[in-house]
């Protein structure tokens, strides 16, 4: 046995030594790798990413041309910086933290030394590029926008930070991805597919042709293009009405759910981050943190909804069997509830009912109606959750779930809210102490898009389908049923017609009767939304948000629409005007209210809003 040891330990270490040479060389082809990167040249061929259309088939996004300057740094050979840098139009330190850069990431992989040349900028670079070793340009698309409107739903593109890097490895560091809006949603969709040429180099690295005759090439394919749902003259004139404004327009088509204007103020023009002017204006943008131009007012703007949410109490008190349609109930300037506490009212007829009490915007009638519907039950617990559920089933207090990145839930309270606010049992809350719910204040906060929504769910007498934005890929029509099946809410049909009356009256007699648009029957509510900020730790009052929902025509309605206007006063001043202007315009393509228009445009919010107060202009209630 001894004998025999030093020819099993030389044998052992002979098939050890034989099994990692066939590792290496069959099974391991990491040194392959490594002499294909220093031996092949990769070129990529980047696609034209996907282009984007309206509705009407009008071109809102193209593409053009870019350069960007890339290296590979086990390629470089000594150089002049300061040459390149000047010619690049960059600083010396900036080029050399570049290169740094690219060798900490890959020392035979490409990176960027310098994105988007314009084109007088790539000329000038390709007479002299030959003294640069290691240096060559990479042709890639940018966006080209077709349109100054809408960069809150487009968003953009941006170069690829460690993040992208680290979760998703298709991309390579210096490539761009969307960023926002429907380039974020739908970037897969629209970039397409890259292609690859790999070049063969001697060893003095010169190159000699297609590696393999190319048979490893690919081509690129072009990404999908996009039709969205947006009318993009309404947007545009959307935007325009809402000029030295802040604020929020979202208008959906009732029986699609389908997003017609998304509009949110102050905006800005998207050509704006397009190319090597984006990172200087968007950090001016980002800190900005009065105007927010960044910042979705439409989408992620959380606001009392006001008097609007008044149509809601009273189907809800409908439902549950608390009050009839006849029912009047007095107002005499207000309601007075828990002693002595009073809930004031603006002048206006009395008594009430439900229509005439909507026209008016009667707060007295629909505290007592909430109140009866709380108080219906046992418990104001078992009361405030059936109030709840309602709510929600109109699509309040929680992420409508549309195509869209940004968003916000808004609040809609139940028992379990109110008994922690309260620190139930130990404290007994009732009914009367949620009363503003009734009139879309205290607790409740809503973002325009879900207040659109849920106006939307008026028109249809009881439905609504998600809001949406995508219509179409490659003209083919969207069918997801996420975007094609009705939410019924939990109001019965029949309640919805008295209170659609009422919001018609609220334009025949109402609050709103100077808005009326010729030849159109519009549904509307007015609103104005108490505005809470804080100054120095006190809660301070400012100017109202000027709020205003509504539909049309009254029969088969064709859009729904949902409007606030920041320290806007109340809400036919402002909103109204505007929702009236937005309506006539989509369903006409023409205005006949010229005063309504000559008065928006001619009137601005800026010296309301330079007003000094510490805070955020949308964070209200607080």
């Amino acid at each position: 046995m001894r004998k025999l040891l030093p020819f099993l330990l030389v044998s052992l270490t002979a098939i050890l030594f034989i099994g990692r040479l066939f590792y290496l060389q069959i099974i391991d082809d990491t040194y392959d790798q490594v002499s294909m990167n220093l031996a092949v040249k990769k070129i990529y061929d980047y696609p034209q990413r996907g282009y984007i259309y309206d509705r009407n088939n009008e071109l809102l996004v193209a593409n053009q041309p870019a350069y960007d300057v890339m290296a590979i740094p086990l390629q470089i050979k000594a150089f002049d910086t300061l040459a390149l840098a000047e010619v690049l139009n960059i600083s010396e330190e900036r080029l050399k933290n570049q290169i740094n850069k690219a060798q900490i990431y890959s020392p035979w992989l490409p990176s960027i030394i310098t994105p988007q040349l314009t084109k007088r900028e790539y000329a000038s670079l390709q007479e002299v590029l030959h003294k640069f070793q290691g240096f060559y340009i990479q042709k890639r698309q940018l966006r080209d926008y077709q349109t100054s409107h809408g960069a809150n739903f487009l968003g953009y593109i941006a170069e690829v930070n460690t993040l992208d890097l680290e979760k998703n490895p298709y991309y390579k560091s210096g490539e761009l991805i969307g960023r926002q809006g429907i380039e974020k949603q739908y970037e897969d969709i629209l970039r397409g597919e890259r292609g690859i040429k790999h070049l063969q180099r001697d060893k003095f690295n010169r190159e000699i042709g297609p590696y393999k005759n190319g048979s490893f090439d690919t081509l690129p394919q072009k990404g999908a293009d996009l039709q969205l749902t947006i009318d993009i003259q309404l947007q545009a004139y959307g935007e325009k009405l809402m000029k030295n404004k802040r604020g929020g327009i979202v208008a959906l088509e009732p029986a699609s759910g389908e997003i017609l204007a998304l509009v949110t103020a102050p905006n800005f023009d998207p050509d704006e981050l397009v190319g090597r002017k984006r990172s200087k204006n968007f950090t001016k943008m980002y800190y900005d943190t009065i105007a927010k131009p960044l910042f979705d007012r439409g989408l992620q703007a959380m606001y009392p909804p006001g008097s609007p949410f008044k149509a809601f109490t009273g189907l809800v008190a409908r439902q549950e069997g608390v009050v009839d349609v006849k029912e009047n109930f007095s107002c005499n300037g207000g309601y007075t509830y828990a002693r002595g506490r009073r809930m004031g009212c603006h002048a206006h007829a009395s008594p009430v009912n439900l229509i005439s009490g909507i026209a008016h915007s009667c707060n007295s009638y629909f505290a007592q109606t909430y109140r009866r519907t709380i108080e219906k039950y046992d418990t104001p617990q078992e009361g405030m959750d059936i109030w709840s559920n309602h709510m929600k089933s109109f699509g309040f207090g929680n992420f409508l779930g549309y195509d869209l990145p940004v968003g916000r839930k808004g609040r809609i309270p139940d028992a379990e809210y109110y008994n922690w606010a309260y620190q139930y049992p130990t404290y007994k809350w009732y009914a009367s102490a949620t009363l503003s719910n009734a009139i879309g204040q205290g607790e409740i906060e809503s973002t325009p898009i879900q207040l659109a929504n849920a106006t939307a769910a008026i028109a249809n007498r009881g439905w609504f389908i998600r809001p949406h934005i995508l219509k179409a890929v490659e003209g083919n029509i969207i069918k997801d049923s996420l975007y094609t099946t009705k939410n019924f809410t939990t109001i019965d049909e029949e309640h919805f017609e008295p209170v659609i009356q009422g919001m018609n009256d609220v334009y025949n007699y109402g609050t709103a009767q100077f808005l009326r648009v010729p030849d159109i029957e519009v549904c509307g509510k007015t609103g104005t939304s108490e505005n809470f900020t804080k100054i120095d730790g006190e809660r301070v009052q400012l100017t109202d948000h000027s709020i205003f929902v509504a539909f049309a025509p009254k029969e088969n309605p064709k859009i729904a629409l949902a409007v606030f206007v920041e320290n806007g006063y109340w809400g036919a001043r402002y909103a109204g005007r505007i929702a009236s202007l937005m309506i006539e315009k989509y369903l006409k393509d023409e205005i006949t209210r010229k005063d309504l228009e000559n008065w928006i445009m001619t009137h601005s919010l800026e010296e309301e809003y330079a007003k000094p107060y510490s805070g955020e202009p949308f964070k209200i209630n607080q």
